[in-house]
């Protein structure tokens, strides 16, 4: 690969985009926000949760290392916050390489992609953060690097246009999304392991804000670690959120002790409920039981009601809603299901909205 530097020259090919992350990432010198970084597993022993994916990318991995080869493409699937971008940083520690973190809207060009493809080390993890929103330029030449490592450079315009193959090392292509049903089929084949990623567990939960208080230097107690763990959504990013903000709270209110009685102080200042709504989450349900009778209503309405836009309201706040049982989707519009007026304070509305409600406790 010592022609590469210049091949480039030569040809003039695309610098990358200014504005694009593309920069090589050691796995114990992560850069970024410090503290955040700390708060990072460093291997697959200090990852909490996750154990069916766990067992399985270990497989992966230690297979590969045995064969002296580079392990098979990985795709890592699931909602935010719940540890890919971690867990693309471990596998890179577990394989002894380096990293290089870029995401899928700053790959607008086939020429970005294969400047950064051409500048990899055999060996080397390339991490694509929200890879079902690269362009499809780009995604078409991925197809070749990453089954033949192997990208084919366009070289001049019009008739005298060439094909130019340039090799690039073997790679491993880590590539996370929150939408993998948005993924092409020829992309999503290509990965030889897909990892889908669940919600954790309270105990989980637990388990993790212990380990970011003895990091943080936070006096935490059991139940305070118990109460944050049940109001974070089943979401490690904001278990870790919810930690902090509590922390200031008994910095600045208290003796910094977290107890039960102190965590609850702190997250009612807020806005986070016992079940871990927001004050977002509870506008949203105050404005379907109480404006619409329980619904049906349409995203659009509800969203205005709320001033919001659409897309917050459907992205952010109806998934937890729909997965805790207090909202449903329906064809005519959202409605509100018993436990949301239960969870309110409210009885059902006899009006003509109501609705028949769908789950019950």
């Amino acid at each position: 690969m010592t022609d590469i530097p210049e091949f480039r020259s030569e040809f003039h090919e695309p610098d990358l985009d200014p504005h694009a992350d593309t920069s090589v990432v050691v796995p114990d010198e992560i850069p970024g926000d410090e503290l955040e970084s700390s708060l990072r597993p460093k291997n697959l022993r200090e990852f909490v949760g996750q154990h069916r994916v766990r067992e399985q990318l270990e497989l992966v991995l230690s297979g590969a290392k045995q064969r002296g080869a580079v392990p098979d493409h990985v795709l890592l699937a699931g909602p935010p916050g719940l540890g890919k971008t971690s867990l693309a940083m471990i596998i890179a520690a577990e394989l002894g390489t380096s990293l290089r973190i870029t995401s899928g809207p700053a790959l607008e060009r086939a020429g970005d992609l294969a400047a950064m493809l051409s500048n990899l080390v055999e060996g080397d993890v390339l991490f694509i953060d929200e890879i079902h929103r690269i362009a499809r330029p780009a995604e078409e030449m991925l197809y070749l690097a990453m089954e033949d490592f192997r990208v084919d450079v366009i070289v001049g315009k019009g008739p005298g246009a060439t094909s130019i193959p340039l090799e690039i090392a073997p790679f491993t292509l880590v590539g996370a999304t929150t939408r993998s049903g948005q993924l092409t089929s020829p992309l999503r084949d290509r990965f030889g392991f897909t990892a889908h990623m669940e919600f954790y567990s309270p105990e989980e939960l637990q388990h993790i804000i212990t380990r970011s208080a003895v990091i943080l230097g936070v006096d935490l107690r059991a139940a305070g670690a118990e109460e944050i763990a049940r109001r974070s959504r089943g979401t490690p990013r904001i278990a870790n959120r919810l930690l902090r903000r509590v922390r200031d709270f008994a910095e600045v209110r208290s003796d910094g002790a977290v107890t039960v009685d102190i965590a609850r102080q702190a997250l009612k200042v807020y806005d986070v409920d016992e079940l871990g709504l927001d004050r977002l989450d509870r506008a949203v349900l105050r404005v379907l039981c109480e404006s619409f009778g329980g619904g049906p209503v349409g995203l659009t309405t509800l969203a205005v009601a709320v001033g919001e836009e659409p897309t917050t309201v459907e992205e952010v706040c109806e998934p937890f809603l729909v997965r805790v049982g207090m909202l449903a989707r329906t064809p005519r519009g959202r409605v509100a299901t018993s436990r949301a007026w239960e969870h309110l304070g409210l009885s059902p509305d006899t009006g003509a909205f109501a609705p028949t409600p769908l789950f019950t406790d």
